[in-house]
């Protein structure tokens, strides 16, 4: 596997060519119970043994998808600060995803909950070029993925504080974020993120949500697995 690979508290790679599932939390979204669960159930998984079938790659990936669930969850269902619930705030945040839809990125899926934001992606490649050289050029050296997540997270910080009337760290510092191995992971990804009112007992139909791609598909009638139209 060829890519970049970076970690400050959360691992984050960068794989050419493979769309990035992209998850943002809230500034204090999850409580100070929830952050010692999640700690304590990381450590459980990291001392666990790993099967002797799998390499530490794929175990690794299993634990992360494990200690996400838990995340997601928690996110769901005990988050302090749900400023998303605020219609216009989520509606900033969607248009924004919208806006450079097949121009920087082809949009697969997304959806704005209270407390955070799911979105899947694949950077368009004549576009990242050209990104990537003015990064290094400016002396960021940003990924195609750390640039279009860096100004989605800027922009709707900018705008939904402006709503709010207030100022300061919008967002948790980092993102939770995956590259998808093939096609059949990219559509249990667009399910998974469209399905979360569901989970989350907000809804009972993906297309209900008003803030996700689900509703947008099946106005437009575009098949899971094909681009979103920008806006």
């Amino acid at each position: 596997m060829n890519g970049i690979f970076r970690r400050r508290h959360l691992p984050h790679w960068d794989v050419e060519g493979h769309p990035f599932f992209i998850t943002a939390c809230l500034k204090g979204s999850i409580s100070a119970i929830g952050l010692r669960r999640i700690r304590h159930f990381r450590e459980a998984l990291d001392a666990r043994h790993r099967p002797r079938d799998w390499t530490p790659e794929r175990w690794e990936h299993h634990k992360n998808k494990l200690l996400f669930g838990m995340i997601d969850e928690l996110l769901d269902t005990n988050s302090p600060v749900r400023h998303l619930a605020d219609h216009r705030q989520a509606e900033i945040v969607q248009n924004a995803f919208l806006h450079f839809a097949g121009d920087r990125y082809d949009l697969l899926a997304f959806v704005v909950m209270p407390s955070h934001h799911h979105w899947i992606f694949l950077p368009k490649e004549s576009w990242a070029r050209t990104a990537v050289t003015e990064s290094r050029w400016a002396g960021r050296n940003r990924t195609p993925r750390e640039i279009i997540s860096h100004s989605i997270q800027s922009y709707t910080a900018t705008m939904c504080n402006r709503v709010r009337g207030t100022n300061g760290p919008y967002w948790q510092t980092e993102t939770f974020d995956h590259w998808a191995r093939d096609e059949a992971e990219v559509q249990r990804i667009i399910r998974y993120i469209e399905d979360n009112p569901v989970r989350a007992g907000l809804v009972s139909e993906p297309a209900d949500w008003p803030f996700s791609s689900a509703r947008l598909r099946e106005r437009d009638r575009i098949p899971p697995g094909l681009p979103l139209m920008g806006g």
